[in-house]
């Protein structure tokens, strides 16, 4: 089939990749523009419009489709003639006219097994919730958030010490092949799309800086969702001194239940810090303006004084940033 791709992040490559190893031919991409990153604030495109442009496909980057401003990309997209589009992660919304515009709609890729999380973070919030078991899922795009038929699915198990990063590079690799063999019963005419029950459905909004902020008055299971759901993005923090500590995932001891919310207990080997019921152990950790490393490395070279707490109240904004 002649396939119409909108996707961004490195979560879209993996069904980028196969799609153009495949039968279908790729006719056009749809990607958010080029970004500044760094110190230097220079472009760099999008992870989707690198691959595509390095395959030679036609790329389009505009900052809408919608309205008189995106009448050429719209324009472009029913010239294409596409039979299907596939979407991964695009980041702008398809309006109401283009969605009837390939023959199959518009099929989108999405990190939950809907109608469970729907929405901009649905692999962070799986995490943070605690839940054991996610998946992906294609679904055909409609004007509800996520609400589109789904015509196929696959599971994936949630370990103990997934990040959001972690399980998403895994559903990102599984949904690539599950969007081909979606595509192959289009195309026959197999498949049997399913409707969403929507008394089912649980909402992902996006994560702010505020959501990684931690409260040490959780319990410890609590935190180490929290600090695995939102790392790699937004991150995890909280502040030592008054200026912001970035937080890596950090691992129960149960055994320790002396220490207060926020406390601190360093040693040669180790840092605790209390929280509403055990201590937890710290991994990797960021001071500000510094370079991750180890919590221990970082005690021993900062030497915290005894009695030290993370995280006071006053040291930080509703946003989540150290405040003077």
């Amino acid at each position: 089939m002649r396939v119409l791709f909108a996707g961004t992040p490195e979560a879209a490559l993996p069904t980028l990749e196969a799609l153009i190893a495949s039968e279908h031919d790729v006719v056009g991409v749809l990607t958010r523009a080029d970004a500044r990153k760094g110190r230097g604030r220079t472009l760099h495109p999008s992870p989707v419009a690198a691959m595509a442009r390095g395959a030679g496909l036609d790329v389009r980057t505009p900052a809408t489709l919608k309205g008189e401003q995106a009448g050429d990309v719209r324009d472009w997209v029913r010239a294409l003639r596409a039979d299907v589009a596939v979407v991964v992660a695009y980041g702008r919304l398809v309006p109401a006219d283009l969605l009837d515009v390939p023959e199959h709609g518009w099929l989108n890729l999405h990190f939950s097994l809907l109608p469970a999380w729907r929405g901009a973070a649905p692999v962070q919030r799986a995490v943070i919730a605690g839940e054991e078991v996610t998946g992906a899922c294609v679904f055909r795009l409609e004007e509800g958030l996520d609400t589109g038929p789904v015509y196929g699915r696959v599971t994936e198990a949630i370990s103990g010490r997934d990040t959001s990063g972690d399980l998403l590079e895994r559903l990102a690799r599984a949904g690539a092949p599950l969007v081909l063999d979606v595509l192959r019963s289009v195309e026959d005419g197999s498949v049997r799309p399913e409707p969403q029950d929507d008394a089912l459905a649980t909402l992902a909004p996006m994560l702010s800086a505020a959501d990684g902020r931690i409260r040490w008055e959780d319990p410890a299971l609590s935190i180490d969702r929290r600090i695995r759901g939102v790392s790699p993005a937004p991150g995890a923090h909280t502040t030592y001194q008054g200026a912001r500590f970035r937080l890596g995932p950090v691992t129960a001891v149960p055994e320790v239940t002396d220490l207060l919310p926020g406390h601190l207990r360093a040693t040669k080997h180790e840092v605790l810090v209390g929280t509403g019921d055990c201590a937890v152990r710290l991994g990797q950790v960021a001071p500000a303006g510094r370079r991750w490393m180890p919590a221990d490395a970082w005690a021993r070279g900062s030497r915290p004084e005894a009695g030290t707490v993370l995280g006071a109240a006053s040291a930080m904004n509703d946003d989540g940033e150290a405040m003077s």
